[in-house]
């Protein structure tokens, strides 16, 4: 099989260039049971030839449920490769965190063992073996790894996404290299750093966020490298979420928030190193920043994922540096990074998630954390996983690697969400969390379009009163208020009143969800 001019250009180790095959002809290399590693994180960087040849000679020989794998990528992959897997019921086991329609009614149907983790700890775990416990090797049967280029050594330079790739070569028996030549030579735009297990573990010495630690590449043990595959398939990424008018209020409470820290003197006019979940809400923070009126320049970004709203703040002349593991632009936003890359590439570093995502950089450099969830309870408990207790979205994600490490611990969420018949009938601040991923321990600032509470240093009962009166929907606060003076009066007069709730009632906006489509209470008798 010959090589294309443009692949030999990319692979700058001949003997690489001896291993190059077709994707449809690795299908043997995995036999079910086996256990698989991707690259890829939030649908960006993932191998794509690899996974659509196993789903089509799966669709093709009618294998269904015959063929499945345990499968484990650094967070999300690409829909028409991951989702499609779903649907064909290849996937036994999944994880850390994984996003599309199929997979997620794989897990709720209990077809599919989703193990959820903190991405942080993931690549840790992985290396530790703690997911191939019960392998005879404690190794990955198959890792593929898409590359943008290899090295003279045979070293891998990521794509757009650098995720638990290190970690996942690590414990690879085999390796099948995906060269992406649809996507730029990326080389310069990564750093990375291998894992080591305890005793040997050294720290993370980052200072800043440009600081460089690593190598431009990640070393791959070329014996273990058993194909290299040409693919032409760019990331399938969508346009970006547009921001609304809740998003927006939610980020000018933010935005006067750190004006007020910063006049305090607790925050630099520069601010801190920031760290911005995905979303509506997170595009219209940093587009806030970028329009100038927040006046702050000179800002520093260490966080999980970039979104086109990243190059608006470069461009604002706003943003000094960045650095995440993954950049998940829209097809216009890369086409925009890609023609301007001399303009963005050295202000700009992809890192590994176990670095991107360590909670002591994370505590050492003082970010400020801000994540979505689906819903926060008046005591700021955070819920960023299981809608009414049990379905799962997608996964934690990093978000509380941030969240409990961050100097400021920020949740934002609109104060209401539709639901099928009423347009504010899912209230986000709720008595009780119906699952807890972030504790109260955790946050600082609860922010919606109603307003923005500050619970540091508040005790549960004052938390609670804050964050009823400054960020619950107008149409809730009488509800809740109602449920805490209730809960309060009994349980200050049994003694047990430090956090009171009222067990037998706590979820009853939740079951009035359930079973009459808004959480609009008629009374708490």
């Amino acid at each position: 099989m010959a090589a294309s001019a443009l692949l030999r250009s990319r692979v700058k180790r001949p003997s690489y260039l001896n291993k190059l095959a077709k994707a449809e002809d690795l299908v043997s290399l995995f036999p079910n049971g086996s256990y698989i590693g991707w690259s890829g994180f939030t649908g960006v960087g993932y191998p794509k030839k690899v996974p659509t040849a196993l789903a089509d000679h799966v669709e093709k020989n009618n294998l269904q449920g015959k063929l499945k794998y345990s499968l484990f990528v650094g967070a999300s992959s690409g829909a028409e490769t991951e989702n499609r897997w779903a649907k064909l019921k290849m996937i036994d086991r999944r994880s850390p965190h994984q996003v599309g329609k199929e997979i997620a009614k794989g897990i709720n149907t209990g077809e599919i063992n989703f193990f959820d983790k903190h991405l942080s700890m993931f690549p840790s775990d992985l290396i530790y073996g703690w997911y191939t416990l019960n392998k005879p090797n404690n190794k990955l049967d198959v890792v593929v790894i898409e590359a943008s280029a290899i090295t003279e050594d045979g070293g891998i330079i990521p794509g757009a996404s650098v995720g638990a790739s290190p970690e996942l070569i690590q414990m690879a028996d085999k390796i099948i290299i995906e060269v992406n030549t649809a996507s730029p030579d990326l080389t310069g735009l990564h750093d990375i750093v291998l894992s080591e297990k305890p005793p040997a573990r050294t720290p993370y010495l980052v200072m800043q966020p440009e600081d460089r630690i690593g190598t431009p590449h990640i070393p791959v043990d070329p014996e273990k490298v058993v194909a290299i595959v040409e693919s032409d398939y760019p990331d399938q990424t969508q346009p970006n979420a547009p921001e609304d008018a809740a998003s927006q209020a939610i980020a000018s409470n933010l935005i006067e928030f750190w004006k007020h820290e910063v006049n305090m003197g607790r925050m630099p006019q520069n601010l801190l190193p920031i760290q911005s979940g995905i979303g509506n809400i997170a595009n219209a923070v940093i587009g806030g920043l970028s329009k100038g009126g927040a006046n702050f320049k000179g800002l520093k970004v260490w966080t999980e994922v970039l979104q086109d709203s990243f190059l608006d703040l470069f461009d604002s002349g706003n943003l000094d540096f960045a650095t995440a593991t993954s950049i998940r632009f829209s097809p216009d936003g890369f086409k925009r990074f890609y023609d301007n890359w001399d303009r963005y590439s050295d202000k700009l570093l992809l890192r590994s998630q176990q670095v991107s995502n360590s909670p002591e950089i994370i505590r050492r450099l003082g970010c400020i954390g801000m994540n979505t969830p689906v819903e926060v309870d008046m005591y700021a408990h955070a819920n960023s996983t299981c809608v009414m207790g049990s379905r799962m979205l997608n996964g934690l994600g990093g978000s509380a690697d941030f969240l409990r490490s961050a100097k400021y611990s920020i949740m934002h969420t609109p104060s209401t969400r539709p639901s099928k018949t009423d347009p504010t009938g899912v209230s986000c601040i709720v008595p009780m969390c119906t699952h807890i991923d972030q504790t109260e321990h955790d946050l600082d600032v609860v922010v919606t379009e109603q307003g923005l509470a500050d619970v540091r240093g508040l005790s549960p009962r004052e938390r609670a009163r804050v964050i009823i009166k400054k960020c619950a929907h107008p149409e809730y606060q009488p509800i809740l208020t109602d449920y805490l003076d209730r809960a309060e009066f009994e349980c200050l007069k049994k003694g047990m009143g430090h956090q009171p709730h009222l067990l037998s009632q706590a979820f009853k906006m939740h079951q009035n969800l359930a079973e009459n489509g808004t959480m609009k209470i008629k009374n708490w008798d």
